[in-house]
């Protein structure tokens, strides 16, 4: 793999950057203050106390996103089926993700925290599918094999936004169901109908396995703007369709957002599947290729991305919607995990690669000076951890001043110059707001 591009840039990049300020974004928001102890009073409703039967083998569904709490929430949802009388076991429910092997999906689980040793069941991984049965003109169904021979089948996921489609049913328990406990297989076959279609498919898709697998209920996860859990609802299989759609329209309200209208250059810290099923999240950046409405704000004239996670595994999907990046983060991608990801998700386009810059100081000096009609001293700039981190973050001095007249603002500090070293590397990270226990399709 290539370690440096010289390329002859007219003027070069030696550009004044305008120093930045640190600012908090402010947001109402509500969470949840005792896991367990809202879980376990989930389990204490009739329909889902009904739902399990002493001696079950019961099979628990986890994604590859990056949820607040993660830990803590399959514990105690372990623990409920465990009081119940249930013998339960993880599986991973995440499509193609984590490089496409069992091996890596069940790594992706343990990078979580997701251990038998932390939450109490063990993990069953496995690509083998069993098809359950056929959507209207015949396309198929699959689901994990593992989960499809349990007594019974249990999805924890976070309910958000999509970032490649809107409906009523977006990311959630049903997706997961679908496209996560699919495999590569059941999510290449779903994919191949667009996801333009998916509001129709994947409910339709969720009444096969409702009817023909033994899924019991689903622990939806609603996160808000601080991306912490303000939420947690068990949903019981008659009412999954109509609950997670009232659950979505919440997460939606709720999400954190940029409240900056018009950017120049976004610069984005971190990218990965742990952050947002497209490395950074479009519901945040405004940003989507597909030309799907919803996506509308904020407007940014470029996009550069220094770095991908190491809890990505080198999976670098999304990555497209970049301007610029650097050789760090090219340097990581696994081309294996990538493409397998892309391929499922059937927008080849996904696996495009920007603009390759040496390091990160050359990456936002290229995309300043490339901004039409803007002098390098006046562009308006944000800095940011990940897509997650929009509560405190950091602007350029010509966007700070007009924050400081925005009520939804906080100024927290004086101008500083970029962080940047001798290699030209940032010597400093803003803080993250990806969680220790897991902080994304």
């Amino acid at each position: 793999m290539i370690d440096r591009i010289d390329v002859n840039i007219a003027g070069g990049l030696d550009i004044p950057l305008p120093r930045m300020v640190p600012v908090r974004q402010k947001a109402q928001t509500t969470r949840v203050d005792n896991i367990p102890e809202t879980i376990a009073e989930q389990f204490k409703k009739p329909e889902i106390t009904a739902k399990i039967k002493p001696g079950e083998r019961i099979a628990i569904g986890c994604s590859s996103r990056g949820i607040a709490n993660i830990q803590a929430i399959v514990k105690a949802v372990v623990d409920g089926i465990k009081s119940l009388g249930g013998d339960p076991f993880l599986f991973p429910a995440m499509g193609s993700h984590g490089a496409s092997n069992a091996e890596g999906q069940r790594q992706v689980l343990e990078d979580y925290g997701l251990t038998e040793a932390a939450v109490g069941a063990p993990i069953r991984a496995t690509m083998d599918t069993k098809v359950l049965g056929q959507l209207d003109g015949g396309l198929s169904v699959y689901a994990d094999a593992y989960a499809a021979e349990a007594d019974g089948i249990v999805l924890v996921n976070r309910i958000k936004p999509h970032t490649s489609f809107r409906g009523d049913i977006e990311s959630g328990v049903v997706k997961m169901m679908t496209i996560g406990m699919g495999k590569i297989r059941g999510a290449t076959t779903l994919h191949s109908q667009g996801m333009d279609h998916f509001p129709e498919v994947l409910p339709a898709a969720a009444r096969v396995i409702m009817r023909e697998a033994p899924f019991r209920f689903g622990i939806g996860i609603v996160e808000n703007a601080h991306d912490d859990t303000m939420l947690v609802e068990a949903i019981a299989a008659e009412h999954l369709l109509e609950r997670e759609a009232t659950l979505q329209a919440l997460a939606k309200q709720s999400m954190g957002r940029l409240a900056i209208d018009d950017i120049d250059v976004l610069v984005i810290e971190e990218m990965g599947k742990n952050v947002s099923g497209a490395g950074f999240d479009p519901n945040v950046t405004g940003r989507n290729n597909r030309g799907i409405e919803g996506f509308n704000t904020p407007r940014v004239k470029r996009i550069v991305v220094l770095d991908l996670t190491d809890a990505s595994h080198g999976n670098a999907a999304g990555i497209s919607l970049a301007d610029v990046i650097t050789m760090k983060l090219f340097r990581k991608i696994d081309f294996s995990a990538f493409y397998a990801n892309i391929i499922a998700s059937a927008y080849l386009d996904g696996g495009a690669i920007p603009l390759i810059m040496n390091t990160s100081q050359e990456a936002v000096a290229l995309a300043i000076k490339s901004v039409p009609r803007v002098e390098p001293l006046d562009c308006r700039v944000v800095r940011v951890r990940n897509t997650l981190a929009v509560t405190h973050f950091e602007v350029s001095e010509v966007l700070a001043n007009d924050l400081r007249h925005d009520s939804r603002f906080d100024i927290l500090g004086e101008p500083e110059p970029w962080p940047f070293d001798e290699q030209g590397e940032l010597a400093d990270s803003l803080p993250t707001a990806l969680h220790a226990a897991g902080g994304g399709s």
